[in-house]
């Protein structure tokens, strides 16, 4: 018989470096629906060497490819075991993580996420199930977003759920089937400049809102050809360094009008992102603790209800949900819809390693 109840831990990491997230969950499924608790959780930071690392890693070689990726399954396997031991959490049903993206090009097959090697599952002494992305692009999917199987089944109570995080991505019900995709570029490029400033990033749009519009700027961004694709569609790194970023500084203003363009620029899309106006949005990530970009979103979405959930759910939903996708693995369940990935069907992705 399949057990109800699983006592999780997840991971993510995201393009913005942020850090680690881990959270520790409960799951339980109740009259067929899945109920869930987050309980101990908190982020790690990465050292600025690592950030530096990470930064240009899309850069790498395959033999630097393969050594960071030991090195980054070595940090994951030893943040695992110390927040065990910090929590003192005991009968773990598993640990689900994401990894950490340096590539991801799935229209050429490729897409990897670091710190998934078998080994992490006996540095942390846990199963683990992970690397939930290769196989969708194996079968001709994105891999991406993997997100909105998580929204479905945990806040099916929100018409649209966005993240905005190093890129904005959102999903919804259409016609019966699941639909999500990347929008655009978001804290990958804010914190970049934030960068350029001093600042880790901008707090609460502060910087944002001191800039100036450049309307030339803004349209050239939005006539950018990814924003006329239709989905399923996603984006990586490579679109900020290689399109995004020399387009900006092309430009000779300054860095607060920069961040006050492209925040607009991410408020536009997500604008018309929705197709139905009136109804409600559930916003989480680490954008959503930015106010001034909020406003903007408002702005061009004037008939819907921003929703702004409790501050666990914002930061940690990420985590939540891949927690969600490796329960489903360990159920032999679907947890990848080919409505949001474009791949050949609905599978159960990821890998489950068990500790030697």
């Amino acid at each position: 018989m399949i057990q109800e109840k699983y006592n999780i831990i997840g991971l993510m990491s995201g393009t913005s470096l942020d850090g680690i997230d881990l959270a520790h969950l409960n799951f339980e499924m109740t009259n067929g629906k899945w109920n869930f608790q987050i309980l101990e959780s908190e982020t790690i930071g990465y050292s600025q060497e690592w950030i530096d690392h990470l930064k240009i890693a899309v850069g790498f070689s395959e033999t630097e490819l393969q050594q960071l990726n030991k090195e980054y399954t070595l940090l994951l396997g030893n943040i695992i075991s110390k927040f065990i031991s910090k929590y003192h959490l005991e009968s773990i049903d598993a640990v689900c993580s994401h990894g950490h993206t340096i590539l991801h090009k799935p229209k050429n097959g490729i897409t990897l996420q670091i710190g998934n090697l078998p080994e992490i599952a006996t540095l942390c002494n846990q199963k683990v199930v992970c690397d939930f992305r290769v196989q969708d692009v194996e079968l001709g999917g994105q891999g991406a977003p993997l997100v909105p199987i998580g929204d479905r089944l945990l806040f099916s109570e929100a018409d649209y759920c966005l993240n905005l995080g190093g890129f904005s991505n959102i999903s919804f019900e259409e016609n019966g089937k699941r639909i999500a995709f990347d929008i655009s570029p978001v804290n990958t490029v804010l914190n970049f400049y934030a960068n350029k400033l001093g600042f880790e990033y901008d707090d609460k749009g502060s910087i944002s809102s001191s800039g100036k519009i450049n309307s030339e700027l803004l349209n050239e961004l939005n006539d950018l050809e990814f924003y006329n694709l239709s989905y399923p569609k996603s984006l990586g790194f490579e679109f900020v360094k290689e399109i995004v970023l020399p387009i900006i500084e092309s430009y000779k203003i300054s860095i607060e009008d920069k961040l006050a363009t492209f925040t607009e620029h991410i408020a536009y899309q997500i604008g018309l992102a929705l197709t139905n106006k009136k109804s409600n949005l559930l916003i989480t990530g680490g954008g959503a603790y930015n106010e001034f970009l909020i406003s903007r979103i408002q702005f061009y979405l004037q008939e819907t209800k921003l929703l702004i959930p409790e501050k666990k759910i914002i930061e940690f939903k990420e985590a939540l949900i891949f927690g969600m996708l490796g329960v489903l693995k360990l159920r032999n369940e679907i947890n990848t819809l080919s409505s949001v990935t474009g791949a050949s069907k609905d599978h159960s992705s990821g890998k489950i390693y068990n500790p030697k």
